[in-house]
């Protein structure tokens, strides 16, 4: 079997066994913490989903007995694995967003194994890798690299490989994987999730409608252990790439993330609006190829009470033309875009982000817009 095939066939059906899951019962084993402790930590080693101390969880095993995870509180778990023949599992959210993730801990493989922020979208169906350490195989083997981007100190190598009528979340299906997979291995920081999202998107690689997101441990006909505790916030503004031949982000004359730059006479860079105690953003150009370029807007709660909406917009200088957005709904109407919250990223904690991410085209100069954030 080609390195190739490893890759994409033998993946776990993890919905699958998920959306049987009103006819099978659950073996769950509770090892009760310490006197005086305020939670019970809980061991999973049949396949399962659901909520555990605030976090979404998810645990797959392709035969059962030969993995667990133990979930402690808040965003912490641990697995352990003996010559497991493919196995996935960890905490996050349901639905993800394109929030910075950090995570913590530690984590131990022997032979094929994966340490990746994970999840799904709908409408496309994809399912997405951000691969942060892996074992003694790479899992874009015999895949055709798509670009990179510069992101939480390392390059990350884009790759996409397809599954054809194999288990998803919606059933048997035809669908992609989209992959990014870190230079410099390591075992914690954050992942900036927007960088990601936008650098496949400006390879032609669009997500859609978010499902679940964890920290994930996998292993593939191996052993190991971690212990892994994952939240939310931190991440980094930059994020530029290269992608299919076409140079942007920090390279080829064009500086992205926070500064700005110049690309064949056009300008990018980042601008701000300020909410009072209200909401806040903030536009990165994160990369420019020329004719058109990738932008990325944060979006910040200023206020210390929960916020139940925001919209914000962007008025360019010229003539910008919007094509998609993600993690959120707009409207265009000349120069000036709207953009609502989406369903999943609208409730804003005190001093809480998100972000939303967009592709546009434009001709002649690519000045900045204003912009400018009010709450629901």
């Amino acid at each position: 079997m080609s390195l190739l095939n490893r890759v994409m066939h033998p993946r776990r059906p993890v919905m699958a066994a998920v959306r049987g899951l009103a006819a099978v019962a659950l073996s769950v084993m509770v090892a009760f913490a310490l006197p005086g402790a305020a939670h019970a930590d809980t061991t999973v080693n049949t396949n399962s989903t659901g909520t555990n101390n605030g976090y979404f969880y998810s645990f797959w095993s392709q035969n059962s007995g030969q993995a667990s995870m133990t979930m402690g509180s808040g965003g912490q778990y641990s697995t352990t694995w003996n010559n497991v023949t493919n196995f996935v599992a960890g905490k996050g959210w349901n639905p993800g967003t394109t929030g910075a993730v950090t995570y913590s801990g530690s984590w131990n493989c022997n032979g094929n194994c994966y340490l990746s922020l994970y999840g799904w979208t709908t409408n496309p169906l994809i399912e997405y890798y951000i691969v942060d350490n892996y074992g003694n195989y790479n899992p874009s083997s015999g895949a055709t690299k798509l670009g990179s981007v510069n992101s939480d100190g390392s390059t990350y190598d884009l790759y996409r490989t397809q599954r054809v009528n194999q288990p998803s979340i919606e059933g048997t299906a035809t669908f992609y994987q989209y992959w990014a997979i870190r230079q410099a291995k390591r075992t914690g920081g954050t992942i900036t999730v927007s960088n990601f999202f936008n650098a496949w998107a400006q390879a032609g690689l669009n997500l859609g409608t978010p499902n679940y997101e964890i920290l994930a441990t996998e292993g593939y006909g191996s052993s190991g252990s971690s212990n892994i505790t994952v939240s939310s916030g931190g991440g980094s503004t930059t994020g530029g790439s290269t992608t299919g031949g076409t140079t942007g982000g920090t390279t080829g004359g064009t500086t992205g993330g926070t500064t700005g730059g110049t690309t064949g006479g056009t300008t990018g860079g980042t601008t701000g609006g300020t909410g009072g105690s209200g909401c806040s953003a903030a536009f990165t150009n994160s990369s420019d190829w020329g004719a058109g370029f990738t932008g990325a807007v944060s979006v910040k709660n200023n206020g210390s009470s929960a916020i139940n909406g925001w919209t914000v917009k962007l008025t360019f200088p010229g003539n910008q033309t919007v094509t998609n957005l993600w993690s959120g709904s707009y409207t265009q109407s000349g120069n000036t875009v709207t953009v609502t919250n989406a369903s999943y990223n609208g409730n804003l904690g005190g001093g809480a982000s998100t972000s939303f991410g967009f592709n546009a085209n434009y001709s002649g100069s690519n000045g900045a817009p204003t912009v400018s954030c009010t709450t629901s």
